[in-house]
């Protein structure tokens, strides 16, 4: 069952606006925290100014890959939520956890079954399980017959080329949640309209479950 989404790589305030008083506001709303490679990247101190906001019912996530001190030093004070860790090992991300006491989502970029086959050695630091494609910013698909049967311990969340009219019904008998930040897009800036059609489509699975 679906139990929400996130959108992630947003980079402005009036993206952000329209999320946070939506009124189907999305569980979660991720920010590219250290990865310059990806066009929805914020840099510190645009950041900062984002997120001085009422978040009201959201959570934020700063997605992070391999973060180092530097940067987990510059954002503690930030209004984050979750940390979501790419490319860390259980000590590093148990290391993470409880030196700046955020919940965690775990990612694994996944391209054939053995890119995820060790995901219980982090079930103890783990808050969520996030599958993604090995894309990273670039928004590309992965096969979820992969991980169709695997049984976890605690929720999942999807990503990787998901787009904003899919139909919920494709995934939610794999995941709790959704997470889209390409396919809310156009010409490679968020579009409300699309965000608002899948905001209201997340809605209407959870009411029918």
């Amino acid at each position: 069952m679906i139990k929400g989404c996130k959108v992630c790589g947003v980079s402005d305030v009036k993206t952000l606006n329209f999320l946070i008083n939506h009124n189907n506001p999305p569980i979660f709303v991720g920010f590219i925290c250290n990865y310059p490679k990806s066009s929805r990247y914020v840099e510190l101190k645009k950041l900062k100014k984002l997120l001085s906001v009422n978040k009201k019912k959201c959570k934020f996530v700063a997605v992070l890959v391999r973060p180092d001190n530097k940067i987990l030093e510059e954002i503690k004070n930030l209004p984050f939520d979750y940390y979501q860790l790419y490319d860390c090992n259980p000590k590093e991300i148990n290391s993470i956890r409880s030196t700046y006491n955020k919940k965690i989502i775990t990612a694994f970029t996944i391209q054939e079954k053995s890119d995820f086959e060790k995901y219980y050695l982090f079930s103890d630091v783990t808050d969520i399980y996030l599958f993604d494609s090995k894309g990273y910013e670039k928004s590309e698909s992965f096969d979820l017959s992969l991980i169709k049967n695997i049984k976890l311990n605690k929720d999942l969340m999807i990503a990787g080329n998901i787009q904003y009219n899919d139909e919920i019904q494709d995934y939610e008998k794999i995941a709790d949640f959704i997470d889209l930040s390409g396919g809310l897009e156009t010409s490679g800036l968020k579009d409300l309209s699309k965000i608002d059609i899948f905001l209201n489509k997340i809605k209407i699975a959870q009411n029918e479950n």
